[in-house]
């Protein structure tokens, strides 16, 4: 009979709770995607479990990360939803996933040196930075009653903003101010805190559970080949990939370790891959890896890649079990905004330290023209194309880092100190 010491840090209750909060983290903007893209919430939730676990037996749990839906497919989405229908977009995330997969075989040839001399630190930690804060106008939205995308407001002002500062203000304190367990459930306590005065402000609508069967299954939809939509959404493929490699080296500078070289680009990009092409299959939207876990794997020092096996294990399991899952779509908006807006700007306050320790004169022209125009492209909403080639947010900054820093006359300037060096 096999003992749980044979897995030492996997079968017990603190690494089943630490699961349990960064599912709590993804769980905000896992289930916007597929509400903003016309997909299944309940698919989204099963498939980011499913392909999370995907993830982990390519890496061989080595990289704490927690997979979900990502923001890159929206409109792309939204967009092939409406012209060719849900079926044939699945199918253009499948080619969508396979061509991370591709991308993976060329890194596993050519080495990830090769990539890291086309993304140096003055390319990576602006868009790492972007990452985090292309993100911060769905997590203030949310955190003031509105949508993510802020078309319509869902909570008066004040109720929202009272919430939403408390779930902050409680994750806050125990993040800084907790030792041991409270700082682990730093996260989770916001959330419950911030519930908490939602419901006495009547913020909380339990007819979803009241409606909903104890086990049910999710409304899963199967891909139909169709090449229109494969062409159109291939492309698009480009930006969660860039994506994540700046996740990659986010998480490698919160936990001290190089997740590049072990276990490798080429296994990352490949269980990513993965993850997508496998999401694809079920009806769930195209799975990267989460920044806000990043986020709170930095808040909270939770290091242990088992934690988010636990994590899939139990989106899994939600995803099935009817009146479970919709308690947790009761959890207001605000709750999950307020906490959102400390975890997505953690996420470009490692892009800024990547910066730091590469000791980067970010003044000197070629520095400051690179980092510059990542920042604006990727942030201030510039779009390049339209119809079936779109390039827009992470994808494209990343793009426009590259081409930068390849015609650029020279290297990346260090500062003064370090030349002397």
């Amino acid at each position: 009979m096999t003992s749980s010491n044979e897995f030492p840090g996997f079968m017990n209750a603190k690494t089943l709770l630490s699961g349990g909060q960064m599912l709590f983290v993804a769980f905000g903007a896992l289930v916007l995607v597929p509400l903003l893209t016309g997909l299944d919430p309940s698919v989204a939730l099963f498939t980011a479990g499913l392909g999370t676990l995907v993830f982990h037996s390519v890496t061989r749990v080595s990289v704490p990360v927690f997979l979900a839906s990502s923001f890159a497919f929206i409109a792309p989405v939204q967009v092939s939803v409406q012209q060719w229908g849900i079926p044939a977009t699945l199918s253009g995330l499948m080619a969508a996933g396979f061509a991370y997969i591709v991308l993976s075989q060329v890194v596993r040839i050519y080495g990830a040196n090769s990539l890291q001399r086309i993304l140096p630190a003055i390319v990576v930690g602006p868009v790492i930075m972007v990452i985090g804060l292309a993100l911060a106008p769905v997590a203030v939205n949310m955190a003031l009653g509105k949508t993510g995308d802020g078309s319509a407001e869902l909570f008066p002002y004040t109720q929202a903003l009272f919430v939403s500062m408390t779930a902050l203000l409680v994750t806050l304190g125990l993040a800084v101010f907790g030792r041991g367990f409270y700082r682990l459930v730093s996260i989770l306590g916001g959330v419950l805190v911030g519930y908490l005065f939602a419901l006495l402000l009547g913020m909380v609508d339990f007819d979803p559970i009241r409606d909903s069967a104890w086990v049910a299954a999710p409304a899963f939809v199967f891909p139909e080949f169709h090449w229109q939509a494969i062409l159109f959404m291939l492309p698009v493929a480009l930006a969660p990939a860039i994506e994540h490699l700046g996740d990659m080296v986010a998480i490698g500078q919160i936990t001290g370790k190089n997740y590049i070289k072990k276990p490798g680009l080429q296994r990352t990009l490949l269980g990513d891959g993965l993850a997508t092409s496998v999401a694809a299959v079920f009806g769930g939207p195209p799975n990267t890896t989460y920044s806000e876990v990043t986020g709170a794997v930095m808040l909270t020092r939770s290091f242990n890649p088992k934690i988010m096996v636990w994590a899939a294990i139990i989106a899994i399991l939600l995803a099935f079990a009817g009146k479970l899952g919709a308690l947790l779509q009761t959890i207001p908006s605000p709750v999950m905004g307020g906490i959102m807006t400390l975890l997505f700007g953690s996420i470009a306050v490692v892009g800024m330290n990547t910066l730091t320790r590469a000791h980067l004169e970010l003044t000197a022209p070629r520095n400051l023209c690179i980092a510059s125009l990542i920042l604006v492209f990727g942030i201030g909403g510039m779009q390049i194309g339209g119809g079936a080639f779109m390039l827009q947010g992470v994808g494209l900054a990343a793009v426009v880092g590259i081409v930068l820093n390849l015609i650029l006359p020279g290297a990346p300037q260090v500062a003064s100190s370090e030349k002397s060096s």
